[in-house]
């Protein structure tokens, strides 16, 4: 299915589901790069509200939804593919993260994707080269979130390594100062907690090296502020500075007191853990000092969906590297591809299967599902299945790997009929691509040795009925024997495949 440019959408928007804040910016593509035109946002503090078991609770729920209640006004009839919705670290944590993403999309129209902590830095880095001005060398960015901290080290527009640790301004505030009461004992706590958080990626960050730093979001920007108000630097974070705003908190000794200029009234209360994790930043780096970037996540989401809609898709690279580094055969690969594609548009009209979603996910499928071979060819479907769910997928929300992950494990003997369900609606559909990518698999299952005729593919509910040319299949009874195998294969989930 053909995408549709950026440029043909009159907006296009990205909403970032942060920890602490929710934030939307509305833009304008213009000749590959975008254009600003409004940004909203509100501090939800979706963080606070989960709890020991790691349940969100309803009053930050409700928080959440009231936010993108606004959001949703402004981006009414915005058409699919041009807004994407990104959730971190919140809702990476909460247990019933399906409940809120379930009403959010009903408020939105549109789907909201969790991504994982390293993405989320692959996104941020985007955002960050995209808003300052290519230089030589590699640089260092951090950005304190409100549940996560992540940390890249890229060049140019190229993230090269990326981290993304326990720790943030909400979780941190919640934890040692959730009374407010700044002491030097409760900060030294926090900074403490900070620097043994960054301990386990200190060195391979410092073995690749940089020669700038730089810091993005709400924290690194107010910290700078506050430093330039007071006479301690021009815009940047600074040690002197640091060490100077430490002893105005102290002196305070309450966040409700914080009377800093550059720490806006709503940002009083998570100043000091703020402070605390980038103190251990600066120190475990042997920072100098860090510049601030205006562009972030939701600017690297905007540059991402950008980027997938002129074909220059990031997942198109990590699916690349994937097949090179499990030593897949591409040519059978490109076989099964051809064919699952071939055989989708011939179902797609009476299996609902018509998305661009669907054809993605059954191209990728055909790509990868025999990566498990590396590992060993007892149960292969299995082992690939866990390699696409647990590894970092750049590009990939959680949702895509774990329905990609059971596509994989899906596409040879039993198909786990319970896993599908946990898909809900989705997940019938995603039952029919996997019965389309079984099909493209056994129909190459020769790899290539012999031509293969045209077929022709009629789908009507939970029934597909294969025509292959008269004759065929009594010259070639391996080919009968496999679909036969199959049709038992898929009667175990109340499905009747037909062969003739």
């Amino acid at each position: 299915m053909p995408h549709t440019p950026a440029e043909a959408f009159p907006l296009i928007a990205a909403i970032d589901l942060g920890s602490n804040s929710f934030h939307m910016v509305l833009a304008k593509a213009d000749h590959g790069e975008i254009r600003i035109l409004e940004r909203l946002g509100d501090k939800v503090q979706l963080a606070a509200g989960i709890d020991e078991q790691r349940q969100l609770s309803e009053d930050a729920m409700q928080r959440g939804l009231a936010c993108l209640r606004m959001f949703a006004q402004r981006m009414a009839g915005m058409p699919e593919g041009a807004v994407r919705i990104v959730g971190t670290n919140a809702l990476r944590e909460a247990r019933n993260r399906s409940d809120f993403i379930r009403r959010a999309e009903d408020i939105l129209g549109h789907p909201v994707e969790v991504i994982s902590g390293r993405e989320e830095a692959r996104l941020i880095y985007l955002g960050v080269s995209h808003s300052m001005p290519d230089a030589p060398g590699r640089r260092l960015v951090a950005d304190i979130g409100g549940g996560s901290t992540e940390f890249i080290i890229g060049q140019s527009f190229e993230s090269l390594q990326r981290e993304s640790l326990q720790m943030g301004c909400v979780s941190y505030t919640q934890r040692y100062f959730r009374d407010g009461k700044i002491t030097p004992a409760r900060y030294a706590q926090a900074y403490t907690a900070a620097r043994l958080e960054l301990m386990g990626i200190e060195h391979s960050l410092r073995r690749l090296g940089w020669q700038e730093a730089v810091g993005a979001s709400g924290t690194i920007r107010a910290v700078c502020l506050a430093i330039k108000a007071g006479g301690r630097g021009n815009g940047e974070v600074n040690a002197e500075g640091l060490a100077w705003l430490k002893r105005r908190l102290f002196k305070l000794g309450e966040s409700e007191r914080i009377d800093i200029e550059g720490v806006k009234p709503d940002r009083r209360a998570i100043f000091p853990a703020g402070l605390a994790i980038l103190e251990a930043i600066f120190d475990a780096f042997e920072l100098e000092q860090m510049s601030h970037s205006e562009g972030a996540l939701r600017e690297g989401v905007l540059y991402d969906l950008l980027g997938r809609h002129h074909r220059e898709d990031v997942r198109e690279r990590t699916l690349s590297a994937l097949m090179e580094r499990y030593h897949v055969d591409l040519e059978q690969a490109a076989r099964v591809e051809a064919r699952a594609v071939e055989a989708l548009a011939q179902v797609a009209d009476s299996w609902d299967l018509d998305d661009e979603w669907h054809r993605d996910l059954l191209v990728w499928g055909a790509r990868v599902h025999e990566i498990g071979l590396d590992i060993a060819h007892y149960h292969y479907h299995k082992h690939g299945a866990y390699l696409i769910e647990h590894s970092d997928l750049p590009g990939f929300s959680r949702q895509d790997q774990l329905m990609l992950a059971l596509l994989v494990r899906g596409h040879r003997r039993n198909i786990p009929k319970d896993r599908f369900a946990e898909f809900g609606k989705e997940g019938i559909k995603l039952m029919r691509l996997c019965v389309v990518l079984r099909f493209a698999i056994l129909f190459h299952h020769i790899r290539g040795t012999q031509a293969m005729p045209q077929v022709r593919l009629h789908a009507n509910d939970q029934a597909l009925d294969v025509r292959f040319p008269d004759g065929w299949l009594e010259a070639n009874p391996l080919t009968r024997a496999d679909f036969d195998q199959e049709a038992e294969w898929l009667k175990r989930i109340d499905f009747h495949l037909s062969v003739r």
